[in-house]
């Protein structure tokens, strides 16, 4: 299941996990490099993470 999360400027700095992600199912965090118009993928868990002027989010 790939995940994919579009966050806003006003969420950066971007880093993964995410603040609702379960403890025990972690790995450490890292803060990944967002600029607009391309994507940034965590190295751990290989999550999307895109920024979009909007303020949407998506917890997939």
């Amino acid at each position: 299941m790939e995940r994919h999360y579009i966050v806003s400027e006003k969420d950066l700095p971007v880093s993964c996990p995410l603040p609702w992600t379960v403890r025990w199912n972690s790995h450490p965090r890292v803060y990944l490099p967002l600029k607009p118009g391309s994507d940034a993928t965590c190295p751990y868990c290989g999550a999307v993470f895109s920024l979009s002027s909007g303020h949407q989010r998506d917890k997939g």
